[in-house]
């Protein structure tokens, strides 16, 4: 064989933006409504709103009231939609699983105190972040909060222009050294000091003349009572997120990045969203998941272990197959169904590769990334796809242009993580993960490409539809 026949051989990689060298125009118009979910979804109850709301927009009910267009909700913190197809449910499902909670900080259940002139909240940080990443920064208040009779109170501070906004204070250099300097960068600043500066003016008391206890935490409590109706006790029954206020923005001379917080995995939730509301026809039956708590193990009722999703089949079997709505027969379209975890990858940094194995890493702008195996070190705490179901996809996606790559997160030995894969293989159903690669992952600023959020919508629509 001559030299050009061989070089035929070679598995290529190309940049995604080649597809589009001449019209970026659609990448461009559908990342404009991504950076608007990313602004309004910061948490993952907005994250269910946005859906809920979204799904009911293009015909969508809720499933006790529908046929074929359904809506399963659980909780306000996760949500599928699904659609009827032709084939029997016995031959499987078609599923995407994303999720929509993201790394951040909780409120503890008792927060507000005061010291030195400045009232102050304890937080406890949720899922896997950088702690010094999250000092020094604009940051917005996002809360639910049941009170005693049982009326529920939305309340969010921090993301209108005209909002105040909060921060957690950093340690001036001059005094740093010892205290930071000296110490590993993972032990330089210790959770309990990611506490939240919110106020500064005390009470005071105009009849008695006298110094207030607390007078700081009290005007707190004053303006919370007046704006909002709120007394101290009212913390301990609500969920209170501490979240980045900016905005998405484009980033890059050229426009060619998104940068947002919640990216991870915002951006799989909704290229996935978009997927099933603009399929155009369905042969199996599908199910678009958007799940909660990935990012601290799935555990919880509206994780990946709380079997929601035996919930929402057993309901589409009632109504789409009445005789067949038993336990066995659920097991049975579980097991030959076809499902995506839809889940980002860390792209290969530019600045730290030598964190990563290039060969196998995925590059940002190199379309939709496939990661057949997740977990660490040994592949432990992982799931493996097998290679029929890799050749699968690979058919599925070379066969409708899709631009795609795979990767591996990081050097064996390096790090690793996990992703809900692990969990719905369980049940013996075909899965692998697929999404959109990011930079800087678990960051308040997440960096995505355009092109590889757009691939990866191509790629979801085409796994539902065919």
């Amino acid at each position: 064989m001559e030299i050009k026949e061989l070089e035929k051989l070679k598995l290529k990689k190309k940049s995604a933006w080649e597809k589009y060298k001449d019209d970026t125009s659609k990448v461009f118009k559908f990342c404009e409504n991504y950076k608007k979910f990313l602004d309004f979804a910061k948490t993952e109850r907005r994250a269910f709103y946005y859906i809920y709301d979204e799904a009911k927009k293009n015909g969508f009910t809720d499933f006790n009231e529908g046929k074929d267009k359904l809506i399963f909700k659980n909780r306000n913190k996760s949500i599928a939609i699904a659609k009827i197809g032709k084939k029997p449910l016995k031959y499987g499902i078609k599923l995407i699983v994303s999720h929509i909670d993201a790394p951040r900080l909780d409120l503890k259940q008792n927060p507000l105190f005061e010291e030195a002139n400045v009232g102050l909240l304890r937080t406890h940080y949720y899922g896997g972040i950088k702690k010094y990443h999250w000092v020094s920064i604009p940051l917005s208040f996002f809360g639910t909060f049941i009170k005693e009779n049982g009326e529920v109170l939305e309340i969010i501070i921090g993301e209108d222009e005209n909002d105040p906004v909060f921060t957690i204070t950093d340690l001036l250099p001059h005094l740093a050294r010892k205290v930071q300097g000296e110490k590993k960068l993972s032990e330089a600043l210790p959770a309990e000091k990611l506490v939240v500066t919110f106020g500064g003016i005390p009470f005071f008391d105009d009849e008695e003349d006298k110094e207030v206890k607390d007078a700081i935490k009290l005007n707190i409590l004053k303006i919370l009572n007046e704006k909002y109706n709120l007394i101290e006790e009212d913390f301990l029954s609500a969920e209170v997120e501490i979240v980045p206020s900016f905005k998405a923005k484009d980033v890059g001379i050229d426009r060619s990045f998104v940068g947002a917080y919640g990216q991870d995995d915002r951006v799989c939730a909704y290229t996935s969203l978009r997927a099933i509301l603009d399929m155009e026809g369905n042969e199996y039956t599908t199910v678009v998941l958007f799940a909660d708590k990935e990012e601290i193990g799935s555990d919880g009722n509206t994780g990946c272990k709380a079997r929601f999703l035996e919930y929402i089949v057993a309901n589409i079997l009632k109504i789409a197959e009445p005789g067949n709505a038993n336990e066995f027969y659920l097991k049975e379209v579980l097991f030959n169904s076809k499902a995506i975890s839809a889940d980002v990858n860390g792209a290969l940094d530019p600045v730290f590769q030598e964190v990563h194995e290039p060969q196998n890493a995925a590059i940002i702008g190199n379309g939709v990334c496939v990661t057949k195996f997740t977990g660490h070190g040994g592949k432990y705490s992982a799931n493996d796809a097998h290679a029929e179901y890799m050749g699968y996809i690979r058919n599925l996606f070379n066969k409708n242009g899709i631009i795609w790559q795979t990767g591996e997160l990081g050097k064996v030995d390096e790090g690793g993580g996990g992703t809900v894969a692990k969990f719905l293989a369980e049940y013996g159903m075909d899965i692998i993960d697929c999404g959109v690669v990011l930079l800087g992952m678990h960051s308040p600023f997440e960096i995505s490409s355009k092109v590889d959020v757009y691939e990866t919508y191509l790629a979801y629509k085409c796994f539902l539809e065919k």
